[in-house]
């Protein structure tokens, strides 16, 4: 393998010297796995993705231009990447070639500032069940599966999981091992199975997000730049920015086309539905609460200056800015007594 081999010879030389022998581009089949990295800055940190279920490419798919998932995202942000990306819809990560790969390339990438893994679903997966071996110090999570060994998940009654027992689910990295890293896992707290996988990494820092289900929703919320947004967090200060986090998820709430996607993929569910029904009604006062909130942080005073400026001249538009500004600031009495004297 290209990139072992050069990474042995690469984390042998002093710092100045790595950096002059970078950037590093290449790629490689694994098994039914393809890898392609790339190494550009000796001082960032890298990071792993492994990609999520419905990305189902094929060996003939593999041009030069083939990128796996979650790479363009981590290059564009600057940080060295290592992706992997299954091939053919039943695939967990398990092909022997692979984990050989992996326990050769573990101890060749200590020299990294931080190591970070990010994956959603089955790629959530393999970032817990490798994150120990690669010495991973931080991992974002979206709803991942643990394992799918039944005599630890015996809940787990997903159709997934009986087309999974093709592959060995007894022997090395088939459950999650952590070690030492951090990091946060985000899931939909109302799915029981997602609930039950999250309790299993209990030393993550859990985010959960009403509603989000386990990749039903995925391209609604890929619309509004929800994964996204959370990664480019992740990959750029190896953090996620909890407050703007929950209020990302606030503001998606509030958008009426999200409930009315979420009631239609969950129409076959009246436990479900209910549940989206009353969090719904309960989430319109909160909107019109919010709404209220927002209006008086508004700032109107550069509207006022602009139509006390140009009042003699466009008085038409001069009361049109004025009405603008009284809608959002509705008790206002300057705003009030100029459109009076305007009118």
């Amino acid at each position: 393998m290209k990139l072992l081999y050069w990474l042995d010879e690469w984390t042998k030389l002093p710092r100045d010297e790595q950096q002059n022998q970078l950037p590093f581009i290449g790629g490689d089949l694994l098994g039914d796995v393809y890898m392609k990295y790339h190494i550009s800055d000796a001082n960032k940190p890298l990071l792993f993705t492994f990609s999520p279920a419905g990305t189902n490419y094929q060996e003939h798919d593999l041009t030069d231009d083939f990128t796996p998932w979650g790479y363009k995202l981590a290059k564009k942000q600057g940080i060295n990447i290592i992706a992997f990306q299954h091939l053919g819809k039943s695939n967990w990560f398990r092909h022997r070639n692979l984990i050989f790969f992996i326990e050769q390339l573990a101890p060749l990438v200590s020299c990294f500032t931080e190591r970070l893994g990010y994956g959603l679903s089955r790629g959530g997966f393999a970032v817990g069940a490798f994150a120990n071996l690669l010495q991973l110090d931080k991992v974002l999570l979206f709803h991942p599966v643990s394992t799918k060994n039944k005599d630890k998940v015996p809940w787990d009654d997903r159709s997934s999981t009986d087309i999974a027992q093709n592959f060995d689910w007894h022997g090395d990295y088939h459950d999650l091992d952590l070690g030492h890293a951090k990091g946060y896992i985000i899931y939909d707290p109302t799915n029981r199975i997602d609930r039950a996988h999250a309790k299993r990494y209990p030393q993550l820092n859990h985010l959960r997000v009403f509603g989000m289900g386990h990749s039903v929703h995925a391209t609604y919320l890929s619309k509004f730049g929800f994964y996204k947004d959370v990664a480019v967090d992740f990959m750029r200060h190896q953090q996620v920015d909890i407050a703007q986090f929950r209020q990302q998820t606030r503001t998606l709430r509030f958008k009426e086309d999200y409930y009315r996607r979420l009631n239609k993929a969950n129409a076959s569910s009246a436990h479900r539905l209910a549940l989206l029904s009353t969090a719904h009604n309960i989430l319109i006062d909160e909107k019109a609460e919010h709404v209220k909130e927002e209006q008086e942080n508004v700032d109107v005073q550069p509207l006022l200056d602009v139509a006390l400026k140009h009042q003699e001249q466009h008085p038409k538009d001069a009361v049109k800015l004025l009405e603008v500004a009284q809608q959002l600031a509705p008790d206002d009495p300057v705003i009030e007594h100029k459109l009076k004297q305007l009118k």
